[in-house]
């Protein structure tokens, strides 16, 4: 699937050059930064999507049904808490390794 995310970032790279032609390591890691974090955001609205689409709608019509609709609302919270609390966790290990290091 693809979508309007990041789909110029590629030519931005060549922007940070100054004088002399060198460009900027600061930028280029920020903009390598913002294109992993797209990367990710669409990901996790990919499994999403499949996940819940699977579990939720059984016959694929012109339509969701009321049944489909709310199933698929309770999917996508009940997705996005999981991945909330897996991130907070996981960022949590993080930081903590980071110190004792």
């Amino acid at each position: 699937m693809e979508s309007g995310f990041g789909s110029d970032f590629g030519s931005d790279f060549s922007s940070g050059a100054g004088g002399g032609g060198k460009l900027d390591p600061g930028l280029i890691m920020e903009q390598v930064k913002v294109q992993i974090a797209v990367a990710n955001a669409q990901e996790l609205l990919q499994r999403m999507t499949d996940k819940c689409f699977r579990k939720c709608i059984g016959k694929p019509g012109g339509a969701l049904d009321n049944s489909e609709q709310k199933c698929i609302a309770m999917c996508m919270d009940r997705y996005m808490d999981a991945w909330n609390t897996v991130s907070r966790a996981y960022n949590s290990r993080l930081q903590r390794e980071r110190a004792n290091m």
